[in-house]
């Protein structure tokens, strides 16, 4: 049963297809990694547009009732995610390249009467003016061979 007839009901009928246009756009955007989206945003818009093209063919092609409800609401989601990726290819597009590593120049032929290349000047490292700190050594503490659990205990003040 097809319910597409743009002469007698042409709102219902556009409804169905712009539904099932983007449906079908927003599977392709999100299949295809045109504008380098992340994998959730992409995962988002295979399954709203496979939920719009579905709907739009239940409509289309499966609805039999007299009564329906138009809801352009539904339309902000795919324009939403269809700008989206066309943002991420126009960002893409127009970031600056990376920077790439500087290189030596190549070595050029012999020229016999070329000076020798000097190394720059590189400026030495700061001396500490200080010595470090020395870390003051403890005394090892005795051991108590009758009671494991015992802090060593000072030695007795003798005058």
């Amino acid at each position: 049963m097809n319910n597409l007839d743009f002469g007698n009901h042409p709102l219902f009928s556009w409804y169905v297809a712009l539904m099932a246009v983007s449906g079908i756009a927003m599977v392709i955007l999100g299949a295809i990694n045109v504008g380098g989206q992340k994998g959730g945003w992409r995962i988002l818009n295979i399954l709203a547009g496979a939920a719009f093209a579905g709907y739009a063919y239940y409509l289309g092609f499966v609805f039999d009732e007299d009564v329906y409800h138009i809801y352009f609401q539904a339309f902000i989601l795919p324009v939403l995610l269809i700008a989206g990726s066309v943002k991420a290819v126009v960002n893409r597009r127009t970031a600056p390249a990376a920077p790439q590593p500087a290189q030596p120049p190549a070595p050029a032929a012999h020229d016999p009467n070329a000076q020798p290349l000097q190394p720059s000047p590189v400026a030495p490292a700061p001396q500490p003016t200080q010595p470090a700190p020395t870390i003051p050594t403890i005394p090892p503490a005795r051991p108590v061979a009758d009671n494991p659990y015992a802090q060593p205990q000072q030695p007795p003040h003798t005058n």
